[in-house]
């Protein structure tokens, strides 16, 4: 079986032509494959496959669809890096000849811009959709209506101000003095599997230096930490926003590189442009 793997950010995931290639298993196929040691080593997979989805009353339809799958086998609904890159493959590939791309994904059809060189995509902008603050539909149950902003929450010994966003999938945003210093490793799991969010949730640990923008140190749901979550820095930056500690549009900066995050107000749309770029190709013997 043919596979890439490439990165956005540094936050890789081996992407697999589904268009050609059938996967029987693909939660255990993630497992083996995602393993450092004993595989190719990644965040997750991604089965790129044909979409029948209507986007339009044009009858238009998305180009394809997109099925993530993270590390330990769990399914993800939407990753902000990964697509970036499934458009990267489409468009490098010759699946599609124009420069803007309509990805299906289990949160909805994303539409995404692409920034081309020398016929290959090297960037991208994507429309993320609206963020979900409502509580229920996140889900958080640390409120029982309405949006978790800097809710107090005891975690590990700690009491941290967590912020709820989703974008697709869900997120808790904590905003710390330094996201490098601060116990990740400990405090990230514990509020992944927290009782409060019922479907487990990605964390990110945000601060805003004085030099401008927002770093962003994410534990994934699913895949532990990683070196950008796209869907991260963008419930990050409108966690930001909603929190008054920036004005809806800036930098990212994780561990993997820079991000830009935009939340259009009138549109309520976010939009995140950044890097796409092919690792390598190889085959895995089934």
């Amino acid at each position: 079986m043919k596979f890439t793997k490439m990165h956005g950010s540094g936050n890789s995931y081996i992407h697999i032509n589904c268009f050609e290639e059938q996967v029987e298993n693909p939660a255990a196929l993630a497992v083996r494959m995602s393993d450092k040691n004993f595989g190719v080593g990644a965040d997750g997979i991604i089965l790129i496959k044909p979409s029948g989805k209507v986007i339009d009353g044009s009858g238009a339809r998305a180009d394809c669809f997109m099925e993530i799958y993270n590390a330990d086998g769990s399914q993800a609904e939407m990753c902000g890096n990964g697509i970036r890159c499934v458009a990267k493959f489409m468009y490098d590939n010759r699946l599609v000849s124009g420069t803007v791309i309509n990805v299906d994904t289990l949160s909805g059809v994303k539409r995404i811009s692409l920034t081309v060189g020398d016929g290959v995509c090297t960037a991208a902008e994507v429309n993320m959709g609206r963020p979900i603050l409502e509580a229920a539909d996140i889900p958080c149950t640390l409120v029982k209506t309405g949006a978790v902003l800097d809710h107090k929450l005891d975690v590990c010994g700690r009491t941290l101000g967590v912020t709820c966003v989703s974008m697709g999938n869900p997120h808790c945003i904590v905003v710390v003095d330094d996201p490098w210093s601060f116990p990740v490793e400990v405090i990230g799991p514990a509020l992944e599997r927290h009782p409060a969010f019922p479907a487990r949730v990605n964390v990110s640990f945000i601060s805003l230096p004085s030099t401008g923008g927002i770093k962003v140190r994410t534990w994934e749901r699913g895949s532990g930490e990683t070196l950008a979550c796209g869907t991260g820095n963008c419930a990050s930056l409108v966690a930001a926003t909603l929190l008054g500690l920036c004005g809806g549009e800036a930098d990212t900066f994780p561990a993997g590189g820079k991000l830009h995050i935009r939340w259009d107000r009138d549109s309520d749309e976010v939009c995140m442009t950044g890097p796409a770029e092919a690792i390598f190709s190889g085959e895995w013997s089934i």
